[in-house]
């Protein structure tokens, strides 16, 4: 299984332990991520503001990329993920702006591409089954609230992934993994990290009350796939506050038998580490 892998800038930046994760677990699965070090940023999050043809033509060149090396692109960052599949349903349904971004990118649109989160890819194109076949460590004892936020599932016309209110991917595979996902009702809600320098009482607020609901339902860690949330709910949270949270992909490691490398968890600015050994996940 091959696919073109778009890490985007976050994950060349401050949630480069997402992209070490991304990239060990397809490893491990056998899943070909291929990179062309040519990529550039999908405008997320101020370009759509400023400029809507740049807004689809920055995506529309990492999709002009894919096409020319011929894989389906998969994107771990929630909001790379939406821009870049926002432009192709530009570039499919507007003929106007698809010429237009054709003759800026210089390339011709075929729409033979598919755009997937990598937790969609991961989870309904390699499938379940075969990731809990390959479960060493399960993830026995550890209860956690899988937070999805506002890109990755909304809007449903332009993501067509999972449940827009209710998603139930990451549940899933946190359950195949052998962790205990609790019932909760904000894992979609938004924490506000596009405020978050503008506003940041606003964003305090509501990252606070993300946490407060997750504790609330008995999760010991949060687990996310957007390196915008995981920052965001680590910066703004109240001090008080030590629920450690996870990209997805970190716990997948850990489940999958992959050597932790525990200088990875210690770029998290609350240290997950305490909980995992509490559970004997590591050593």
């Amino acid at each position: 299984m091959r696919f073109f892998y778009y890490p985007g800038c976050s994950l060349e930046a401050t949630a480069r332990e997402y992209d070490h994760s991304a990239r060990s677990v397809c490893r491990n699965l056998e899943i070909e991520l291929a990179e062309s070090k040519d990529w550039c940023c999908c405008g997320a999050t101020s370009a759509h503001s400023l400029n809507h043809l740049l807004s689809i033509a920055l995506p529309a060149r990492n999709i002009a990329l894919a096409q020319e090396a011929g894989a389906d692109i998969v994107a771990p960052c929630s909001a790379c993920f939406n821009h870049l599949k926002r432009a192709d349903k530009t570039l499919r349904e507007n003929e106007k702006v698809r010429r237009e971004v054709e003759e800026i990118v210089e390339f011709k649109y075929t729409g033979a591409i598919n755009i997937y989160s990598l937790l969609e890819a991961l989870v309904n194109i390699y499938g379940l089954e075969q990731i809990a076949a390959r479960v060493k460590k399960p993830l026995n004892g550890l209860k956690v609230a899988c937070y999805y936020g506002c890109m990755l599932v909304r809007p449903p016309e332009i993501t067509n992934f999972d449940r827009p209110e209710n998603p139930v991917t990451m549940d899933q595979l946190m359950s195949r993994l052998g962790a205990e996902p609790k019932l909760w009702s904000y894992k979609t809600e938004c924490c506000g990290a596009h405020q978050g320098i503008v506003n940041e009482k606003f964003t305090t607020r509501l990252v606070n009350t993300l946490l407060e609901m997750a504790v609330e339902a008995g999760a010991q860690a949060l687990v996310t796939s957007c390196p915008l949330c995981q920052a965001n709910i680590e910066m703004r949270r109240n001090r008080t506050c030590t629920l450690p949270s996870f990209y997805f992909t970190e716990l997948m490691e850990i489940a999958l038998g992959v050597p932790v490398q525990k200088i990875w968890f210690k770029k998290h600015l609350i240290n997950p580490l305490p909980l995992l050994e509490s559970l004997s996940l590591v050593g």
